[in-house]
């Protein structure tokens, strides 16, 4: 398994307008040749905010940490859970890593590219 860290990168210009960010779920900085893990970019979220890693696939749960814009996650699994906190009632979350922390976020806010792209390249949880 890749260690990842929170690497925070440059955004790479992805968007949201009216669905999940479109990407893929794509080998993690630093793999070497033949490691299996995928990561993505957390994005969309607004300034002076961050996107909440969690306990569960739930806004109630606790909280683990906390990640901005660019920052890579490693992807290890995705289920169901609450929908997403702006309205889009988007109910994926993916379960995540960075090497010192794991836990969910919803995949709203990561480049993943949304379940037709990813769901062949991430198992379930």
């Amino acid at each position: 398994m890749s260690v990842i860290g929170a690497a925070s990168l440059a955004l790479s210009g992805l968007t949201l307008a009216g669905t999940a960010a479109q990407a893929a779920p794509r080998p993690c900085p630093g793999s070497g040749a033949g490691d299996p893990a995928r990561c993505a970019q957390v994005v969309g979220i607004n300034a002076g905010s961050s996107l909440v890693m969690r306990t569960a696939p739930r806004y109630s749960a606790g909280a683990v940490a906390r990640f901005g814009n660019g920052q890579w996650l490693e992807v290890d699994c995705w289920t169901t859970g609450d929908p997403d906190a702006d309205g889009h009632n988007y109910r994926y979350w993916m379960q995540v890593s960075t090497g010192s922390a794991s836990g969910y976020v919803n995949d709203w806010y990561l480049d993943t590219g949304g379940p037709g792209t990813w769901k062949s390249l991430i198992r379930q949880c």
